[in-house]
């Protein structure tokens, strides 16, 4: 049976305490050797916790995972390109390490030339995906919306009832409802929404830092 490395990339340092994304990327690849006949030897896994990681200096686990796969003479394995990378140089330059990459989600047959224009393609999504967020964000200053951390009241004493707690979140789903709705509206799925809001340092109801698809969802039923 080949052998291959098995590379897992999360966000932020709370997914990776908790699993999120982690888990759903561990599943594909296993499900992916396991139909390949791959063996995945050992597993890399990447807990960014803020931007500018486009550079391998930044990604220790993934110069361990080169390095490992370069001495086994074995592929890398990722669940999906943009645990890899949406930018096109950086793809590039990993290409040149002379280590075979395998992306589950493509198959085992695309190759280098393919990879570069799924790159080129994930690369333009983030770029729009940027450009719709700060179109949403300047509307809804416009309209009067305070970003940056809402700040619509005291905290609730859950203790006082349901009442008061559901008065409180359908007062915060309208403040921040619209934003939301214009950032859903643009194309972006709820766990892109949930993280341009985390980006934009907007806080959810309950005053995190980290918004969730689900709590994205429960705002746009509130505000719609």
């Amino acid at each position: 049976m080949s052998q291959a490395i098995a590379y897992i990339r999360v966000s932020t340092a709370k997914q990776g305490r908790s699993g999120l994304g982690m888990e759903a990327q561990q599943a594909a690849i296993s499900h992916f050797a396991e139909a390949e006949g791959l063996e995945v030897v050992e597993v890399f896994t990447e807990i960014e916790t803020g931007k500018g990681t486009d550079a391998l200096s930044k990604r220790p686990q993934l110069c361990a995972a080169l390095e490992k796969a370069r001495r086994r003479g074995c592929p890398v394995i990722v669940a999906k390109l943009d645990r890899l990378s949406r930018d096109v140089a950086f793809i590039a330059g990993l290409m040149a390490e002379r280590v075979p990459f395998i992306v589950a989600e493509l198959g085992k047959d695309a190759d280098p030339f393919m990879l570069h224009i799924w790159a080129a393609m994930a690369e333009k999504e983030r770029r729009m995906i940027s450009d719709r967020t700060k179109a949403a964000l300047a509307a809804a200053k416009a309209r009067g919306v305070v970003l940056g951390g809402y700040r619509g009241g005291p905290a609730v004493d859950h203790q006082k009832g349901t009442q008061a707690a559901q008065k409180a979140a359908q007062g915060f789903a309208e403040d921040v409802g619209p934003l939301v709705q214009e950032l859903a509206s643009g194309g972006l799925s709820l766990r892109q929404v949930a993280a341009r809001l985390t980006e934009q340092g907007i806080r959810t109801a309950r005053g995190g830092k980290v918004w969730t698809a689900a709590g994205v969802s429960r705002v746009l039923a509130r505000s719609s």
